[in-house]
């Protein structure tokens, strides 16, 4: 058994648990800051990015979504992703990996 506090985490992008199976991160964008790319990819792992606070949009395979607090966005292994915060407040999101990502 593991328990985090993910709101602890204070950089970009934190990996705060694992295991050999998953793994789970947080990210944080600021005003204007976005991640990922076309080829952005990653070819083996599910990704589930949750919404915790700001807003902002995803662009997966090439198909805009909007995300806002309370999301929760699959990312099938393979899926072209990025992120962007073109809000004024942060954007802070956690993502479990399976298996792991990084």
């Amino acid at each position: 058994m593991k328990l985090v506090h993910t709101l602890r985490a204070r950089g970009f992008f934190t990996i705060v648990a694992g295991t050999r199976r998953s793994q789970a991160a947080t990210m944080i964008l600021r005003p204007e800051q976005s991640t990922g790319s076309a080829d952005n990819i990653h070819a083996d792992a599910d990704q589930w990015l949750y919404m915790v606070s700001g807003s902002g949009h995803a662009i997966v395979d090439g198909r805009k979504l909007t995300l806002e607090s309370g999301s929760l966005l699959l990312i099938e292994a393979g899926e072209a992703h990025e992120i962007s915060n073109p809000g004024q407040e942060p954007l802070v999101t956690i993502n479990v990996y399976a298996p792991p990502a990084y």
